[in-house]
Order: structure tokens, then sequence, then C-alpha cells
């Protein structure tokens, strides 16, 4: 007979047993011909309290810290997209002289547009949670962590080094990820993985491009303003910090 935590969590959908044999045993087996049992990987954060039959309120402590680290991170997130959008992108480039309503209203509009987009990947995940977020690190390592670094540690990077290198960067590891991963531009399995690295871990490479490409980019246009130069500066070095003293 199987445990009440099995029939719970059977309803949702991410607990599956199928006997094909018709014995009343669960097989749970690397052949997928003679497997049984369907676990998806999601549960096991979740599953786990109820397994181990602790009480109820530990039950709840565990959905009540994964719903609110959902929703903290996902408020953060929807801050910094509407705000980068609206003040960033549309005020600072597209359109200078738009009035304060305005950046509200397209800080409204994206912020739903990523809701949209969340939602729809929440439904139709491209893998379990951790290789998700694996792929979102890798994203963000693909675009934004060269341009971060260099910006402090190289005073010869400018802007059209850092546009250069994110685009790169990110439109790699955006085609790696939908081509073995959604089965974009013709697809792949595993043996056509290049240099054998998964998705998942793709985003070091398409990081390294992007560092080449910010330095060769950089190297050949002019240098960054004087001031930015200054910034970078006083980033480095701490105010008031005074000269380094021997002992």
């Amino acid at each position: 007979e199987l445990p009440e935590w099995f029939s719970n969590w059977e309803t949702t959908g991410l607990l599956k047993f199928d006997d094909k044999n018709k014995d009343g045993i669960v097989q749970y087996v690397a052949d997928k011909t003679t497997n049984e049992l369907t676990i998806d990987k999601d549960i096991m954060v979740l599953a786990n309290p109820e397994i181990a039959r602790l009480p109820n309120w530990v039950i709840a402590l565990v959905a009540a810290g994964g719903l609110a680290a959902a929703l903290s991170t996902a408020a953060g997130l929807l801050l910094v997209i509407s705000s980068s959008v609206s003040h960033d992108f549309i005020k600072k480039i597209i359109n200078p002289n738009i009035s304060e309503n305005g950046e509200l209203i397209a800080a409204r509009l994206s912020a739903v547009v990523a809701v949209i987009i969340a939602g729809w990947f929440g439904i139709n995940p491209p893998d379990f949670v951790a290789a998700t977020v694996a792929l979102a690190f890798g994203l963000a390592a693909a675009s934004f962590f060269p341009a971060i670094v260099l910006g402090i540690f190289y005073k010869r990077m400018n802007k059209e080094g850092a546009i250069a290198g994110m685009t790169v960067g990110i439109l790699l590891m955006l085609f790696y990820m939908m081509k073995f991963k959604f089965d974009w531009f013709g697809g792949g399995t595993k043996d056509d993985w290049w240099l054998g690295i998964s998705p998942e871990g793709f985003g070091t490479v398409a990081m390294l491009v992007n560092f080449v490409i910010s330095l060769i980019i950089s190297s050949f246009t002019p240098k960054p303003p004087l001031e930015v130069q200054e910034i970078v500066d006083n980033i480095r070095i701490p105010s008031n910090a005074g000269d380094a003293q021997t002992h």
C-alpha cells in the first residue's frame, strides 16, 4: 500500500505511478520500458517534510518560505526591469523629453510584459528549477558580468566595447540555449553539444567570448571620457583612504 504522502502528491501530477505489470509493486528502475514511477524533481524540497512525517506546521513553514522567496525575488526583479526600461532605456536613450506620467506608463507596461513572459516560462519551464536557474545565471554571466568587471578594473573599457561584448555574449548564449533546450535552429542531442558542454554550463563560454569581444572593441575605439575614468578610480579606491602604508 502506498503511503498517504504519495497519494497527496500524485493528485498534483508531479508524481505518477503507472502499474505496467499490474502487480501492485512500484518498479523504479532506469529502464524506461519497465519503469513505473515518474517523479518531477521540483517536488523534492516541498515533499521532503511530508515524506519525513514532520508536523503540519513545519510543512506550512517550508511552503511559506518557498513562496516568500519566490515573491520577494520576483518583486525585486520586476522593479529593476520596469525602471531599467522606462528610465534607463526610454528616457535616457529613446525619448529624453518623456513626461513622468509617460515614464510611469512605460514602467507599468514593461512590468506587465515581464510578468507574462515569466508566467509562460512558469507554465512551460525549459527544465526543473535548478537547471532553469543555471540557465538564468548563464545569461547573466554572458551579458552583464564582463561589462561590470571590465568597467571597474579596466580603465580602457568604453561603451562600444561593453555593448559589443554584451550583444555577442547574450546572443551566443540564447542561440545555444534555444538550439539544445527548445530544439530551435535544427535542434540537437547531447552528442551535438559543443565540446560536450551542456546549455546550463555554456554561460561560462559565452562569458569568455564577451570578455574577448569587449577587450578587442575597446582597443580599437576611443577611450572613455576623462570623467568616466575618474569615476572608475573613485570606485576602485575608497574615499579618504590615503596612500598605502608599510609596516
